[in-house]
């Protein structure tokens, strides 16, 4: 099969899948089974500046395009689901600061971003998920400061990252229309998380609710237009599907090969079941269906 991307694409996920099969790989079923945090992966991933690669080279990032940055959250989700997730979400929380952050603002937080901090992105209530103009926490201007009360929900990640895209509404009269975006530090009084999600998958990355009680930030932690919130936060999620169809992917991926390590290994009436046509079928309709959606 023909290479099906530029050849710097095809060095790049050469080097990721290297690296994933190396340091983060042998760590996975422990990040799992421990529901931890997979720190491994994250100082194996900041080491090699692919944590955050998508920040811009002005800021210490390495300015990885949308494609780059998918094919090194495929490779990592091949080995780790919840260590895909360390890219995946960094890019998810700080891209509305890349969209419509003032320049003083991507200065601050890119370039921390870049040197190895966390940021993570929060949208959803328990009141409003995919109805997320219906969310409750609010932003009241005093003076020159904002004071933050509310709570976000099934947050990615929270708790780890330094920092989080915080929508809130600032005219609840206005509807989606009086909601805006704010950047909040894990260290700003106020900020607390609750309990680790109890979940099916991708246990090594903690999903908690995030609490905001009076949390007093400045205007320049604002992120765009008063009121431009909810359009930021929808073109944020256009941008980052894409992720979220990699790590799918990636995990495809690995699965795959699992699949195809143990249908050799695997023996039923003398050989192994491999070299039965039934199971070849299963194996070439999986190799084909994840080449047709990378494609």
């Amino acid at each position: 099969m023909e290479a099906l991307f530029d050849q710097e694409y095809e060095a790049l996920r050469e080097s990721v899948r290297a690296l994933a099969n190396k340091k983060i790989a042998p760590f996975a079923k422990s990040v799992d089974e421990d529901s931890r945090f997979p720190q491994e992966a994250f100082d194996a991933l900041q080491s090699a500046d692919l944590a955050a690669a998508h920040v811009d080279s002005k800021y210490g990032g390495q300015g990885a395009d949308a494609l780059a940055t998918v094919i090194i959250i495929e490779e990592v989700a091949r080995v780790c689901g919840s260590s895909s997730l360390i890219p995946a979400v960094n890019k998810l929380g700080s891209l509305p600061v890349i969209l419509a952050g003032s320049d003083e603002l991507k200065t601050k937080y890119l370039t921390q971003l870049a040197s190895g901090k966390g940021f993570s992105y929060c949208l959803s209530e328990s009141e409003a998920g995919s109805d997320a103009a219906a969310m409750k926490t609010k932003a009241v201007k005093s003076g020159d400061d904002w004071i933050i009360n509310g709570s976000k929900k099934w947050i990615s990640n929270a708790g780890f990252s330094d920092f989080y895209t915080v929508l809130a509404q600032t005219d609840p009269a206005l509807g989606a229309k009086g909601i805006t975006a704010f950047v909040i530090e894990k260290s700003d009084s106020g900020v607390s998380f609750g309990a680790y999600e109890k979940k099916m998958g991708f246990r090594g990355s903690p999903t908690r609710e995030v609490y905001f009680d009076n949390v007093k930030i400045s205007d320049d932690r604002r992120i765009g237009q008063i009121g431009s919130g909810f359009a930021l936060a929808m073109q944020t999620l256009d941008h980052t599907r894409i992720t979220i169809a990699a790590q799918a992917l990636g995990i495809a991926q690995g699965a795959f090969e699992v699949a195809t390590k143990y249908s050799h290994e695997r023996k039923q009436f003398g050989k192994a079941i491999f070299d039965f046509q039934g199971v070849q079928f299963m194996l070439a309709d999986m190799a084909m269906n994840i080449a047709a959606a990378r494609s």
